[in-house]
């Protein structure tokens, strides 16, 4: 339960499952994050991701198993109750609004409140809070007031890592961050998600892309159809098991199994039809020989 330092996880799910009706969307996952560690929870589409995050972040309660958060279990009706106890998700259409600045979209539903009776919006401390916090990630901002549309795909989800982390985040869950960005865009992403390890946090990495995965991964937990095929250390699983695992080795040994079957048959059907080709030339060949010869 508890990891080397004697800490217990800041959140560990077990046995979770949850049903829709007579639908099973997830049955028996149970997965652990520590702090300073990336969990990667891998799976192709369909393998039950966006369940079990909407379970975790207060979305849908858990039909069975438990939730617990510093070894103590717990119940979150709501996403509120999971920012309230530091679990905070960044999903893949980062909930901005494009036409509104970096520091209005840093500050959406948490405004700094100035020092008039009003309690008007402080936009110069805001401005340089949302600078400074984006300059910690490597992102330099010249001018917080630009829109936040204005940025690259890989700097808006960094903005909203960024603003999760400023609000007291212990656990980030991130859905598919880098799955609509080019590699160089893909690699700022990345990059601050191994500095938010660094920092303490743990990270709950979803994604369907094992090479974006492997380099910040510490543990992987695979999905597939709503099952876990447990959960493997990066020094005990290779990159290409990884991926196996997440295709369904079994399935892809069927299919190569399939695939050679057919080979073989149409190597077979090929043959057939040459020798009998082969067999009726050399039939021709001796009938107009035989009439050559009667001729003369």
């Amino acid at each position: 339960m508890a990891n080397g330092n004697g800490s217990p996880p800041l959140v560990e799910l077990r046995d979770i499952i949850k049903r829709f009706g007579s639908v099973i969307a997830l049955s028996g996952v149970t997965m652990k994050v520590h702090a300073g560690e990336v969990m990667c929870l891998l799976g192709d589409n369909g393998a039950g991701k966006s369940t079990l995050i909407k379970t975790l972040s207060g979305v849908h309660q858990p039909t069975e198993g438990e939730i617990l958060i510093d070894g103590n279990a717990v119940q979150m009706r709501s996403p509120r109750d999971a920012l309230d106890r530091g679990i905070a998700t960044v999903y893949q259409d980062l909930a901005m609004i494009p036409l509104m600045s970096i520091t209005r979209n840093f500050f959406m539903g948490r405004e700094l409140g100035g020092s008039s009776a009003l309690g008007r919006f402080n936009v110069g401390g805001a401005n340089r809070i949302a600078k400074e916090e984006m300059a910690k990630i490597g992102i330099d901002v010249r001018d917080p007031t630009q829109a936040v549309g204005t940025l690259s795909g890989g700097e808006r989800q960094c903005v909203a890592i960024a603003r999760a982390v400023y609000f007291g985040a212990r656990v980030l869950i991130l859905d598919e961050p880098t799955s609509a960005l080019g590699v160089k865009q893909a690699s700022v992403v990345l990059r601050y998600v191994a500095q938010a390890r660094a920092r303490g946090l743990g990270v709950i990495f979803i994604t369907h892309n094992v090479h974006h995965a492997y380099p910040v991964g510490d543990a992987f937990t695979i999905l597939n159809r709503g099952r876990t095929y447990g959960t493997f250390r990066k020094e005990e699983v290779s990159r290409e098991e990884v991926l196996n695992m997440m295709a369904g080795g079994k399935e892809l040994e069927e299919l190569s199994a399939e695939l050679e079957e057919f080979s073989r048959t149409d190597a077979a059907s090929g043959a057939a039809t040459a020798g009998a080709a082969a067999e009726h030339a050399i039939a021709e060949s001796l009938h107009e020989e035989a009439q050559s010869l009667h001729k003369h």
